[in-house]
């Protein structure tokens, strides 16, 4: 009845009446993580001032550092240990825009406690700075102490093997950048979350389509011990996984393909080359050579090649995997994530 009486007043209908409800508790939600986060970062600046913690990449930047130390400290960078560069194709991207340069070393401060961000493993955020040195070229970089920027761009991918971001991490982050434009005193230019969310859907959902592993398998005639397989694999150039329990394939650069998991106690009855496509180029002809490979190793060890079935690989199927494969390639191509690109290599990951 109370209800009642205050639409009556208002004059909203209940569809109305609904809406209204459901924006006052989205601004409570984003109030109450704004708290949330400011708490935790007093929280941290307070035992910063009894003993520094630094997320991996950070540089000591104490004001009480002196010269010498600051020199034998390599410049602090803002991303995880992968390095890789902020990429609208799949990272959210928010800028912050200085009406007077800022010091990195003011920067990188306002975010000691950013290691502190919630959400699952292989949630990558990272930071870059627009570089105004009046000696070098406006440059994109990751921050450093040393150096003077114009511009931030702060960036959290969207999507990953893992499926697309949550909207609690990306509510999260998306506060924490407003908290340090406002710290810092910088202009905001930001998407709606809901439109990040749409994003972060669209991009799992094409990267579901090109997620293919391809397999080639070898069934020995009779099984094949692993230190018999192991010395034709080397000869093949094939070596042995950092697991010690399959082998790899690849060039001088980056791994083409590798073998499934095998015992080393145990005969060998079948062997399994696999290629995970998106992470390879075009170029590399990973599939060719992984079916030359395959050919080669069951011409020495007495075997065939099979399907998935165990029936023999006819050539009507392999014609038809690489007409699949053509396809796949012109699609990311047409993404603008070809195979193989660090972008493609952080999608598939």
């Amino acid at each position: 009845m109370f209800l009642e009486q205050i639409m009556t007043s208002l004059g909203l209908s209940d569809l109305q009446f609904a809406l209204a409800v459901i924006g006052l508790g989205i601004l409570i939600l984003v109030a109450l993580l704004n708290l949330r986060y400011a708490h935790v970062r007093k929280k941290a600046k307070a035992q910063n001032a009894l003993e520094k913690r630094f997320a991996p990449g950070f540089a000591d930047i104490s004001s009480t550092q002196n010269e010498t130390e600051a020199e034998q400290v390599q410049a602090p960078v803002i991303m995880s240990s992968e390095k890789a560069a902020i990429d609208p194709r799949i990272d959210c991207v928010i800028s912050l825009r200085f009406d007077e340069p800022i010091s990195g070393q003011e920067i990188l401060k306002e975010m000691e406690d950013w290691q502190d961000i919630p959400g699952p493993s292989g949630v990558q955020w990272m930071c870059e700075g627009l570089n105004v040195n009046v000696d070098e070229v406006e440059t994109w970089e990751p921050i450093q102490s040393d150096a003077v920027y114009s511009e931030l761009q702060l960036a959290i991918q969207l999507a990953s093997r893992r499926g697309p971001i949550g909207v609690l991490e990306l509510s999260d982050f998306c506060s924490r950048v407003q908290l340090l434009a406002e710290t810092l005193g910088s202009q905001i230019d930001m998407p709606t979350v809901s439109a990040m969310l749409e994003s972060a859907e669209e991009l799992d959902r094409m990267a579901a389509e090109s997620d293919i592993q391809l397999s080639i398998n070898v069934a020995f005639d009779e099984p094949c011990s692993w230190k018999d397989l192991a010395i034709i694999l080397r000869q093949r150039g094939f070596h042995l996984s950092r697991n010690g329990r399959s082998y790899e394939f690849g060039g001088p650069e980056a791994g083409l393909f590798k073998s499934a998991e095998l015992d080393s106690n145990q005969s060998v009855k079948q062997f399994t080359l696999l290629l995970e496509f998106p992470l390879v180029p075009e170029s590399s002809r990973a599939f060719e050579r992984m079916l030359a490979e395959g050919v080669a190793v069951a011409q020495i060890a007495h075997g065939r090649l099979v399907d998935d079935n165990g029936m023999n690989l006819s050539e009507a199927a392999v014609t038809s995997i690489r007409q699949h494969l053509d396809v796949l390639y012109i699609k990311l191509d047409k993404s603008g994530i070809p195979a193989g690109s660090s972008t493609a290599i952080r999608l598939f990951s």
